[in-house]
């Protein structure tokens, strides 16, 4: 096959690859083996599915009606382009009897538009505004998956995890943030097995990319008065937004960027001295020279000194997550929240950020009980061995996979101490870990 992501190569005849994949897809969930002709993109993603608990006869959950939906979608940044995208898909799914949907970052379907007798059909298995269409949801599916890989791909026939979607065939691309390439969702087409063409592919990707360009116009890159964002979580070396640029920060300017953007009234030389380096021989001409390769990297008007501050207020990834965390939205911060503050530094008063920030977003999952959001916490990098999280999603989501995993942790914290010893000398926590 030439394009991996594309379900179907020319020539194939669908109704014999519904049937060797539906003896594949038994064979998975019964050995847990992935033999052909699955694609790698598909198997990669049942093993990601399993691992989140999903289970061939599950379904989507249903977590926004009536206001709640409404308000959140007039909200959505997709909302700008939706006549857009309508324009572009709807006839195409009314007359082929397909529907039209847009998701969100996390799955969860925004609109489904489309032909009305599909539409009752869809309505069988949850394909609804509101309901989580994540892969940690509902398991392999375009619209799922296309956010989960950030990749435009197509899902055909038994390539969907639950056995209920395995009728449907689906094709759907990422949109991203035109100014900060964050996914903010997905458009997808769904129907029958006509859709498993690469036609269909490149259709919704191009309406995608057509989706991007109007948020382009709509929301231009800096206009005067736009704040500077710096993001720092989830990465070792941050990356500023400025005047239209992109600008990528070393690990110690990083530091000092995030620090001052935290601190409008600004730190004297000695206070960014004890903030960054944990040797206290490091000298204040060792410091003055890193501030000076910044301000030459930033331009001139917007470090300045006695204190050293920022000319202009930058906005923060970090400060989003903490205003979102106080005013209780789990889920907005959590959609913000890319990893860990800066990982790999070691800078006092970054690791204290990091870790309050982390422990207040972990214990806010904890207390919300979320099987969603736990779910997805527990299958990254930082949370995949944290075991209080696990422990609270097998309290909302007993399902052997969680358990087992639950065991496997709870089995080695009751390790003898040399074990536990060893493990920690050849293991390096996520935030420790070396930037790849």
């Amino acid at each position: 096959m030439t394009d991996p992501w594309v379900a179907l190569e020319a020539g194939a005849d669908p109704a014999e690859r519904v049937r060797a994949l539906r003896r594949a897809y038994e064979t998975f969930t019964s050995a847990g083996t992935v033999p052909r002709p699955v694609r790698p993109v598909v198997a990669e993603s049942w093993r990601r599915s399993a691992r989140a608990g999903v289970g061939p006869d599950g379904a989507a959950s249903v977590e926004l009606t009536g206001g709640d939906l409404g308000t959140y979608r007039a909200e959505h940044p997709l909302a700008q382009v939706m006549p857009l995208i309508r324009e572009l898909l709807g006839t195409f799914a009314a007359d082929g009897e397909h529907l039209l949907a847009v998701c969100d970052a996390h799955g969860r379907l925004l609109w489904v538009e489309g032909h009305p007798t599909t539409r009752r059909r869809a309505d069988g298995m949850n394909f609804v505004p509101g309901a989580r269409w994540s892969e940690t949801a509902v398991g392999t599916n375009a619209p799922g998956t296309a956010v989960a890989v950030d990749r435009p791909v197509q899902v055909f026939a038994a390539e969907h995890f639950i056995r209920r979607v395995q009728p449907w065939t689906c094709a759907a691309a990422p949109v991203h943030d035109p100014r900060t390439g964050r996914v903010l969702g997905a458009v997808d087409i769904t129907g029958g097995d006509g859709l498993a063409h690469p036609h269909s592919l490149g259709f919704v990707q191009a309406v995608a990319r057509a989706a991007e360009a109007q948020l382009a116009l709509l929301t231009p890159t800096r206009r005067a008065g736009d704040m500077p964002m710096v993001r720092a979580l989830g990465r070792d070396e941050a990356e500023l937004v400025l005047d239209g640029r992109r600008i990528r920060l070393s690990r110690r300017h990083s530091e000092i960027l995030v620090l001052l953007s935290l601190h409008p009234e600004g730190l004297t030389g000695d206070e960014l001295l004890c903030a960054l380096y944990a040797d206290d021989s490091v000298t204040p001409v060792t410091l003055r020279a890193e501030l000076a390769r910044l301000r030459r990297l930033l331009g001139p008007g917007l470090l300045v000194s006695r204190p050293y501050r920022l000319s202009v207020a930058i906005e923060s990834d970090v400060t989003v997550v903490e205003r979102r965390l106080e005013a209780g939205a789990l889920t907005a911060a959590t959609e913000v929240y890319a990893g860990p503050l800066l990982p790999g530094s070691q800078a006092p008063a970054v690791v204290r950020l990091r870790n309050r920030l982390t422990s207040g977003l972990r214990s806010a999952l904890i207390a919300h009980r979320d099987p969603d959001l736990l779910t997805d916490w527990a299958h990254t990098p930082w949370g995949e061995d944290d075991t209080e999280v696990w422990r609270a999603l097998a309290q909302v989501r007993p399902t052997a996979p969680v358990r087992a995993r639950l065991d496997v942790l709870e089995a080695e914290l009751t390790a003898a101490p040399d074990d536990r010893a060893r493990t920690r000398a050849c293991g390096a926590t996520y935030s420790q870990r070396p930037p790849v």
